[in-house]
Formats: structure tokens, C-alpha cells, sequence
């Protein structure tokens, strides 16, 4: 055996990514000890089952789609998909696959990044635990708005329904007055621990106007390698207008979920085209976003859409967390978000936003 070749094996056995040649027949050909060591399979139970015995139940069918679509000569970069070990844990592998044309192998390599995923499910679960208290602050906020001005207000429409024209006792005119007063002297004290309040609800939500292409810029950058391995197009058309009164880590989170989510829920092997435009209808600026994805059934789905922890795919990827977030920044500073959707039609989200 040559040097090169020897090296070659070393680096086969020694790296500590999952290094694997699979056949066109679905079966393991050979793989390194990396792939025995996470999944805890000896070698010859991954080369004498199947593939799919291994991939986690849910995965299977959008795994052999990709599966499929490599064997025609497609590479696949940065799949992600569950593993099941030996002992019932799962793991999260990403994938990188290359078919070797007249062979009928495929070359991969895989990295488990399960404590990435259960990162970013704990980075979600914060996010929406906060957002849930958030809304439940600001609905006891308004709450309490109502229930201290509904009593004065009942306070002085009672008093203005004094006749005191016939009241002669001073004393009693006096006492009428002080009741006015001391009425008046509550509402402007209430309006003030009120607009307290609401200021102090905005503190950590700053305003300022924010540039659209700016914001999608640094979203771009950020998924960078989800949107090159996708081979997404892009369309934008800020023409309707530049620049928006907002916060800005809000609208970059919007624009991340919005455009992440196109991706993920493409169709298999048509590469996800997303529109993102502005339009200004009278003083409502609105930011539209298309895509030509795997869309849903919108009579079937409702208002559930924008609900926390609700999924309507079975992919493993939709957590029910990106639409919730989106919603509840747009309605924490008084806009409003819809939607438009039909199976295999694609998806539109229109966002307006308060003038």
C-alpha cells in the first residue's frame, strides 16, 4: 500500500466526523469507526441492515426523497435528519452527500450536532416562555387600565348628574366640590402610574428607523450556507418603501423566520424562490412575503397558524415556534400579520405595520 493510500485509511479510522459509503440498494458499504462509536452498533449490524433501520421513524420518508434525488446525480448539503442509537436515544446528524455516478454509490459525511438542536430548542422555548409572559403582562396592564378608569369615570358621570341648583347647605355644595376635586386629583394621579406603566413596558423594545435591505442583508449572512445549499432565489422589491419605524432585532427575526421557513418547506427538488416586497396602501406600510413551498391547507389550519407549539407538517424541523414569534412581535408594536396558502401553491405573508 502506498503512503498516500495509508494515509488515506488513517484519516478514514482516525476522523471523528461519520464517514460513509452507502449503495443505490439503501445498505451501509463501508463506514468508519466514528458511525459505530455515536450509534452504538457494531459494524456489522449498520453493513447487514438497511439504512433506514437506523433513521428515526419520522425521518424515513423525507430521507428517501433526498435519498432518491442523489441517486439521480443531485448532491445533497447540510440535510439534517434523526439517527436512533442502539440504547433508544436520537441523535442529530448533518449531512453531507455526494453520488458517484456509474458506481451507484453515494460518499457522505455526517456531524452530530444534537447538543446544537437541543440548544437552539431551549433558545425557543425561553423565547416563547418569555414572549407568553410578556402578553400576559401587557393583558393585565390593559386590564387594570380598564378597571381603574371604568370607576371614575362612573365617579364623575355621577357627580355631573347632581343637580346641586337646589342644594342651599353649604357644607353640602362644599362636600360636592371636594368630591369633584379629589376626582379629578385620582384620574390625573391614575393616568400618570398608567402611562408609568407603559413606558416602563417599553423600555427594552427600542424604536428607530430601521433600512428593509439592511436587515435582509444581515439575515442572509446569517444562513448563508441554508441558503446557498438550497440553491434559493431571491426577489426584492423595496420600492414601495426603504425604510421602516421598528425595532430592529424584531424585523431581523421576523425576516430569519419568514425566509428559514420558505427554505425548509420547499418541495423536493424545486429550489425555493421567495418574493419579499414593500407596498404602502394609504398610511399602512405593508412588507410582503411569497413563496412557491409546499404551502398548507389554510380552511384546515385557521387561526391556529400563529399559535404557540402548533406544527402542520410532519418534518422534523417545524417546531411551532418561528410563525408564534413572528405574530407576537408584530402585534407587540401594533401591527398585524395574515396569511395566504394553498397545498403545493405556496405561502404569502402580509405584514402591516401600525403608521
Amino acid at each position: 500500500m502506498s503512503n498516500l493510500n495509508l494515509h488515506s485509511e488513517y484519516f478514514f479510522k482516525l476522523s471523528p466526523d461519520l464517514l460513509c459509503i452507502a449503495g443505490h440498494d439503501g445498505f451501509f458499504k463501508r463506514i468508519n469507526p466514528a458511525v459505530s462509536k455515536l450509534l452504538g452498533y457494531t459494524e456489522e449490524e449498520l453493513l447487514s441492515n438497511p439504512v433506514n433501520t437506523f433513521i428515526h421513524p419520522s425521518d424515513r420518508d423525507l430521507t428517501s426523497q433526498y435519498r432518491e434525488s442523489i441517486k439521480a446525480g443531485n448532491p445533497l448539503l447540510n440535510y439534517e435528519n434523526r439517527y436512533v442509537k442502539k440504547n433508544g436515544d436520537i441523535v442529530w446528524l448533518a449531512w453531507t452527500s455526494m453520488p458517484l455516478m456509474g458506481e451507484g454509490l453515494v460518499y457522505a459525511i455526517a456531524k452530530d450536532i444534537t447538543h446544537k438542536k437541543q440548544l437552539e430548542e431551549e433558545r425557543n422555548a425561553l423565547l416563547a416562555n418569555l414572549s407568553v409572559m410578556n402578553k400576559k403582562l401587557k393583558d393585565l396592564f390593559y386590564t387594570t387600565s380598564h378597571d381603574l378608569r371604568e370607576p371614575v369615570n362612573n365617579i364623575f358621570a355621577i357627580l355631573h348628574l347632581l343637580d346641586v341648583s337646589e342644594i342651599k347647605d353649604p357644607d353640602t355644595l362644599g362636600l360636592i366640590e371636594l368630591m369633584k376635586s379629589t376626582a379629578e386629583k385620582l384620574e390625573i394621579k391614575m393616568n400618570n402610574h398608567l402611562d408609568a406603566l407603559s413606558e416602563n413596558a417599553k423600555v427594552n423594545v427600542e424604536i428607530e428607523d430601521v433600512s428593509l435591505k439592511e436587515v435582509l442583508e444581515t439575515v442572509q449572512q446569517s444562513i448563508s450556507a441554508l441558503i446557498q445549499s438550497s440553491g434559493a432565489v431571491f426577489h426584492i422589491d423595496f420600492s414601495g418603501f426603504h425604510n421602516i419605524s421598528f425595532n430592529k432585532d424584531y424585523l431581523e427575526s421576523i425576516f430569519l423566520n419568514l425566509i428559514s421557513n420558505s427554505i425548509k418547506y420547499a418541495k423536493s427538488n424545486v429550489p425555493p424562490e421567495i418574493s419579499i416586497k414593500s407596498k404602502k396602501v394609504g398610511e399602512v406600510k405593508r412588507l410582503i412575503f411569497t413563496d412557491n413551498g409546499i404551502g398548507f391547507d389554510k380552511d384546515e389550519v385557521k387561526d391556529r397558524i400563529f399559535r404557540l407549539n402548533q406544527t402542520f407538517t410532519m418534518r422534523p424541523e417545524s417546531k411551532g415556534v418561528g410563525l408564534y414569534l413572528v405574530n407576537t412581535h408584530m402585534t407587540n408594536l401594533g401591527g398585524h400579520i395574515s396569511v395566504e396558502s394553498k397545498i403545493n401553491e405556496g405561502t404569502e405573508f402580509t405584514l402591516s405595520f401600525k403608521g
